[in-house]
């Protein structure tokens, strides 16, 4: 996956124009279903309070936004970034009835909002596919107010050797379950790579401390499937 920027970009676009109409349904076939628990878990650890501005990057179809709002009555602002114009009317329109949401296209590197604006900043299975990891992690830094709170939930390693071996040869069948199911192989295979490649929990968590951000930790979910990272902006 050493792609140049350019190269990633187009692909990272080609794969989700392929797949915002199921996207979760390609949650649900690459996490047996769990995500869904996931990111119950995540909102749980957020604890957004009322009144607060949360930013929701590479939104998707805006279950964590929706999640966010559950929770807090409808009480809170949220602006729902997503890069892949058909994934953000996709998620407009599925939550077309909640007011206090705001959806913009952008992509995570390039935030079109002023400094210290956010009050929580969460990602959930999108910084893997971003084109620039350490300048979204920049943008991060630059949007959350004084005392704000960074959130990751990302596919991660598994930390237990049986259900590492499990797991691995479970991911080999995802493209062609992905085809069966979704009709195209493509984005499944790109997925499963991303997720290979991609940081360990301590490589991530080192990640955000030399971005500034303090009392960094992680949560495994599911002996590390996915993993939860959080951090403070404290200046």
């Amino acid at each position: 996956m050493n792609l140049r920027y350019e190269d990633k970009s187009k692909l990272v676009k080609n794969v989700f124009n392929k797949v915002y109409d199921k996207y979760d349904l390609m949650n649900d076939i690459m996490s047996l279903g769990t995500h869904r628990i996931w990111k119950k878990n995540l909102i749980s650890w957020v604890n957004p309070n009322k009144g607060s501005k949360i930013l929701d990057v590479a939104s998707g179809t805006g279950d964590i936004a929706k999640l966010c709002s559950k929770f807090t009555n409808n009480n809170c602002e949220i602006t729902c970034v997503e890069p892949n114009e058909k994934m953000l009317l996709e998620g407009e329109k599925k939550l077309k009835n909640l007011n206090n949401l705001k959806w913009v296209l952008a992509s995570a590197e390039k935030l079109p909002f002023k400094d210290e604006t956010f009050d929580y900043y969460i990602i959930s299975f999108g910084i893997r596919n971003v084109t620039n990891f350490n300048k979204s992690l920049s943008e991060a830094y630059r949007v959350l107010k004084n005392g704000g709170r960074f959130y990751c939930l990302e596919f991660s390693k598994v930390e237990n050797e049986i259900l590492k071996k499990i797991y691995k040869n479970y991911s080999k069948l995802i493209p062609t379950i992905g085809k069966f199911v979704a009709g195209n192989e493509m984005p499944y295979n790109y997925l499963v790579q991303s997720i290979n490649k991609f940081y360990n929990q301590e490589e991530l968590l080192e990640k955000l401390l030399k971005k500034g951000f303090i009392n960094v930790k992680y949560r495994n979910l599911t002996n590390g499937i996915a993993a939860i990272h959080t951090g403070w902006k404290i200046e």
